[in-house]
């Protein structure tokens, strides 16, 4: 009697994810780490991930596996989390007080104060004005 044929939705993975070996993506995360966090290449805001992937000697495909499997997100929310935390390093500093938001969201990288905004909202669940009223005010610890 049923009105509707519904079924469920069937989760593909994508296949290159498989194609990466657990030896090469625990190799290529280490190498990733290295590049984007060690080296804060995360503060160009023109290191793409081709670029990465031409520097850790592999192609987008596996790069965007590795970092979908060992990050659980894509290359733009990998990178922007490394900027958020650096931006609310810089926001909480009081060295850094006097400069504006644009200035910030320079600093750690991103290419216009909306995508900043968006990206810290996003992770935050605040813009980074409020976020820095907040510290400055100690109610919240940094």
């Amino acid at each position: 009697m049923a009105k509707y044929n519904i079924t469920e939705k069937k989760v593909h993975e994508p296949a290159y994810r498989n194609l990466v070996s657990e030896t090469m993506m625990k190799e290529l995360e280490e190498k990733i780490i290295n590049i984007i966090k060690v080296q804060k290449r995360y503060k160009d805001k023109h290191y793409s991930a081709k670029l990465l992937a031409e520097d850790i000697g592999t192609n987008t495909r596996y790069l965007s596996a590795v970092i979908n499997v060992r990050f659980n997100a894509n290359y733009t929310s990998f990178v922007n989390k490394f900027r958020i935390e650096n931006a609310k390093q810089l926001l909480a500093d009081k060295r850094y007080q006097d400069l504006t938001m644009e200035d910030i969201s320079d600093m750690v990288g991103f290419s216009n104060r909306q995508s900043f905004y968006a990206s810290f909202y996003k992770f935050e669940g605040t813009t980074p004005r409020d976020y820095k009223i907040k510290v400055m005010a100690g109610i919240i610890k940094d």
